[in-house]
């Protein structure tokens, strides 16, 4: 009775912000429009289709936002999860010199404050003309210091130098090793990284805000402002914006609970 009462509860709260939203797309929204002289006048809708009126309307915004931060997330996630495995898989199978120094840098790393970071990096990027560029959010993401060590942490928990000494010895190389050895060992720290990183992506607006102008260019939270009549009171704007994140969360939930239980049986 304890377990189901705990589990129970657990739920309403998860599933109560979404009730919240199904609530509020029935009640009064008001949209911003702006008019000649610069002020804001306030139309109120209150049924539940002519909210869905107002979200057709906007759908060119929302498609732009959508598509920028799908292309930004997927792929910086992507970078992310498969560098940072590869990263983690050459401090722990190779025995070469500078191991221990990169080993300890990527520690001295991981205890920057990502104020101090982003600092810098945006003076990089307004130096080098970068602003309005996509590509500025993907590529950092090769370099994850938090994601390398917990793969090295689980690479050391799993990992089996008679495995890749047996790949060797049947002719492989080291990148056929990894991508069909390595890799689907380290399937559940993979899956759990890549929700991390891609949640992290997609609500992401601090770096995009500062450095992205144009409109084309924008992702979908950016596109929460009144000149783009996209209002997070809006559900369908809304559902636009959460869906992806749970979408991902359940195609890669069940690849951790099995890592959980392969863990469970080899203790």
């Amino acid at each position: 009775m304890v377990l189901y009462t705990v589990c129970i509860t657990l739920t309403i709260l998860s599933l109560y912000p979404i009730f919240l939203f199904f609530k509020d797309s029935y009640q009064y929204t008001f949209i911003d429009e702006p008019t000649t002289f610069g002020k804001l006048i306030n139309h109120p809708y209150k049924k539940f289709s002519n909210n869905w009126k107002v979200f057709w309307n906007a759908y060119q915004y929302l498609f732009i936002g959508l598509k920028n931060s799908l292309i930004v997330s997927v792929s910086s996630t992507i970078l992310t999860v498969y560098f940072s495995a590869l990263t983690a898989y050459s401090l722990t199978a190779y025995n070469w010199k500078l191991r221990g120094i990169c080993n300890t840098i990527i520690m001295a790393a991981m205890m920057i404050p990502s104020t101090i970071a982003t600092y810098g990096f945006l003076q990089f990027i307004f130096k080098m003309h970068f602003t309005n560029k996509l590509f500025i959010f993907i590529l950092p993401a090769i370099a994850s210091p938090m994601t390398v060590f917990f793969m090295k942490m689980y690479l050391q928990a799993s990992f089996s130098k008679e495995m890749i000494q047996a790949a060797r010895i049947d002719g492989a190389g080291e990148f056929r090793i990894f991508n069909q050895i390595v890799l689907p060992i380290i399937k559940p720290a993979a899956a759990t990284q890549a929700i991390f990183a891609f949640a992290a992506s997609w609500n992401d607006t601090s770096m995009s805000f500062i450095t992205i102008a144009q409109v084309e260019k924008k992702t979908l939270p950016l596109m929460f402002s009144p000149i783009y009549y996209l209002k997070p009171n809006d559900f369908p704007v809304v559902l636009a914006s959460v869906l992806p994140p749970i979408i991902l969360y359940a195609f890669l939930s069940r690849h951790i609970v099995e890592g959980i239980s392969l863990g469970g049986v080899k203790l």
